[in-house]
C-alpha cells in the first residue's frame, strides 16, 4: 500500500470516495498501465482494511467513469485514457 494513501474513517468524504480516489492517483501515477490487471477485490480489502463492499463500490465508481473494466473470469483492469479526457 502506498504510504501517502491513508483512508480517513473520520474524514466527511465517504470511505469508498477516497479508495476511489487513491486507485485513480495511482493509475495516474502509472501504477498500473492501460490494460493490465489492478490489485484483486480480495487484495484491496486486506491492503487498505475496509470491507468488501466498499472496496466493490469503490471500484464500480471507476467502472462507472471508464477508468477501470472489467473482464468476467479475468479481473479488473485499467482502461485506455479516453481521448476526451482532459
Amino acid at each position: 500500500m502506498d504510504a501517502d494513501a491513508v483512508i480517513d474513517h473520520d474524514a466527511p468524504t465517504p470511505v469508498y470516495a477516497q479508495l476511489a480516489a487513491i486507485l485513480r492517483a495511482r493509475i495516474e501515477r502509472g501504477d498500473w498501465q492501460p490494460g493490465r490487471r489492478i490489485m484483486s477485490e480480495a487484495q484491496l480489502v486486506q491492503a487498505y482494511g475496509l470491507a468488501r463492499e466498499t472496496t466493490r463500490k469503490a471500484v464500480r465508481v471507476l467502472i462507472e467513469d471508464g477508468t477501470l473494466f472489467t473482464v468476467p473470469g479475468r479481473g479488473t483492469f485499467v482502461a485506455e485514457p479516453s481521448e476526451t479526457s482532459p
